[in-house]
Order: structure tokens, then sequence, then C-alpha cells
């Protein structure tokens, strides 16, 4: 993928890929495989977390009720745009508001993370599913207009889980570190775990599709969790469910983002389920990466968020590693290598994006 064609007639006339605004913008062309005078650079998680505005504006706001008002949702996604000056808006929400918006019982809940009131564990629980519909997220819907005509030339990033790592929350009912009963459904019922998985990943496409239709120019797909499955595993359980997702948005031409945790062994498997550019974490240098890949994809990553907590030229030096690794690759996006941690001081992460804009892209 290394240009975009006419999307007037699948997009609209006033969409920022349609009238210009953001094709041009160096994160979308280093996503179509192209080398921008300037690296990108944007963070996973860089709404909101770490920043004060982000606290006083959430102040007495539980996380979901955030996630569906058109205001906060709009304020909150701006505010690293502000601060950091980087090269892309990655939508505020959360990997379970799209199965909240169908009706799950799911909430989240301060230092634990999603839970769902009961998890799915049978073939009955499937029936809990239905179709998002537009009108489930209009708050969302709303939001990304407002956002993007906000962001201007700064392209807006869509963003939505895969169904791997939504069955995990639903199956487990809450974070888990072993994904026992996941894995348990997964081989006792493959019946039902595809069904189940088929059903989410309608339901992220159609999250992912409707962010792209109101004004989002790139959409990335996380699978947080996919990590803890070996390499067959994947591919017989869980590539196919990833390529229905991102098939949801194949006709709108946006440039497709897929990011995994601990997912270097998956990393080509993940590739063929439909994405234009994989985000790697910060286990595996993106030279290697690159070469598991071919050669020929784009790369988003890849700095250890710890050194988001060392002195200066230490961090310098990592940062110039992750450019130095990449200089061979068709396209780089500058990213941690996961989320921006909460306790993060925000001087540090626009010292960061300032240190990787003042180089040209290598």
């Amino acid at each position: 993928m290394n240009s975009l064609t006419d999307l007037s007639s699948v997009l609209g006339p006033h969409h920022p890929l349609v009238t210009g605004q953001t094709v041009d913008a160096s994160l979308v062309q280093a996503a179509l495989g192209n080398r921008p005078e300037q690296t990108p650079v944007w963070f996973m998680r860089q709404a909101g977390r770490s920043l004060p505005e982000y606290r006083e504006v959430r102040e007495g706001t539980q996380m979901l009720e955030a996630c569906f008002n058109a205001d906060l949702v709009t304020e909150i996604t701006l505010q690293p745009v502000r601060r950091h000056g980087v090269d892309a808006a990655i939508f505020f929400s959360d990997i379970v508001v799209p199965i909240k918006a169908v009706g799950v019982d799911v909430e989240i809940q301060p230092g634990v993370g999603p839970v769902v009131s009961k998890p799915f564990r049978s073939r009955a629980d499937l029936d809990r599913l239905r179709d998002l519909e537009p009108d489930d997220i209009r708050p969302i819907i709303e939001a990304v207009g407002a956002i993007t005509g906000e962001l201007g030339s700064t392209p807006l990033i869509g963003f939505a889980g895969a169904p791997f790592t939504v069955a995990s929350y639903l199956i487990e009912g809450r974070p888990s570190r072993d994904y026992l009963h996941t894995k348990a459904l997964m081989l006792q019922d493959p019946e039902t775990w595809n069904s189940l998985l088929d059903k989410i990943a309608r339901i992220s496409g159609e999250f992912l599709r409707q962010q792209v239709l109101a004004g989002a120019s790139v959409i990335q797909l996380f699978d947080s969790w996919v990590g803890a499955l070996s390499r067959p595993a994947y591919i017989h359980s869980v590539q196919a469910h990833s390529a229905t997702a991102l098939g949801m948005v194949a006709d709108l031409g946006v440039p497709k983002i897929h990011f995994g945790v601990n997912t270097g062994e998956l990393l080509a498997d993940m590739h063929a389920a439909g994405a234009d550019v994989m985000g790697v974490d910060f286990r595996l240098s993106l030279d290697e990466a690159s070469k598991r890949l071919g050669g020929n994809v784009p790369l988003q990553g890849n700095l250890d968020p710890a050194t988001l907590f060392v002195d200066a030229d230490v961090r310098e030096r990592a940062i110039d590693s992750v450019l130095d690794s990449a200089a061979g690759l068709p396209g780089h996006i500058f990213n941690l290598g996961h989320g921006v941690p909460p306790n993060a001081d925000p001087g540090v992460i626009t010292s960061v994006v300032d240190y990787v804009h003042q180089g040209r892209a290598r």
C-alpha cells in the first residue's frame, strides 16, 4: 500500500482524506510505506493517563461514562496533541466500549480493569451479543466529527480491540495472567469459540468503520493479549477473526495498523490478517521484525516505556537505537513498545517527540 485512490465515493466529500487535509500528513504517508522528511510520532495511551489536565477533566466521571460523553472524548483526545505536538491523535476509548454499547454488563474498576458481571462460558451466552448499530455509539460518532474538525491536518487514529483480547475479557470476566478459561473454551468447544469471536469481530469491525466514516484517517486494531497463544493456536483459532474485523474497513481505503503485546513470533501471521502497518512491542528490534515480515512492511514502534524514567542522555541513545533500527524500513511510525505509563512525566514525553522531530527520517 503506497497510495490513496479516490475515496470520495466511500468516505464522502468532507472526510479529511478526501479534502486533502490529512493525505500528506507524515503519519499517513509513513503508514502508506513512504518516508516523509520527519519521522511521525504518537504514543499508545497518550490520551490521558499521565496528563494532569486529563485527571482534572475526568474527576468524578467513571471511565466508561467518559467514553460515551462526546464533549469529554473530544477534549481528552485533543489534550496530548496540544501538549506534546504528536503527529496523530488516538481516539479516546477503551477496548470494552463496543461490547458495553451492545448491552454487555461491563465496568472498568479502578486498579483492576474491565470486569464483566457474568462471564461468557457457554454457547447460551452468545445470545447476549448483538450487532453494533450506529445509534449505539451516537455520542462517539459525534465526538469523532468534532475532533477531526479541530485537528485540521493532523490525522485521527480510530481504535478497537481485536477479537481475541475482547473475548479474553468476556470469558475471564476480568484481566488475567494465564487466560485459562479463554484457552479452555478455545480448545474444548471450537464451535462456540468461533461463533463468539465472529460476533466480536463484527462488533469491533463496525466500531472501526463508524470511526472512519466519521473522520478517522487511520485505524489501529489492538490485540493486547494475543501473545499468550502459540503460533499454531493463533493461526487456527484467531487469525480469521482478526481478518474479519480488519476486513470491515478494507473498502474504506484507510491505512490499518495492527498491534499486539509479546507477539514477535506472530508478526507475519498478524500481518496476513490484513494490516498495512505492524506495531512492534519493545521485545524485538525493528530491523529483526522487518526481516520476519519480508522487509516490505511499514512498522510502528518501539521505544521501551521504561526509558521515560531514565536520564536524558540514556533516553536519547535508546531513541537513536530505535531510529537506526528503522533506517531500512519502507515506512516508520515512532511509538513506544506499549502504552504510556500513568506515572510518566509529561515533560519527558514531550522531549521524546521533540528529539525524534529534530532529526530527519533515516
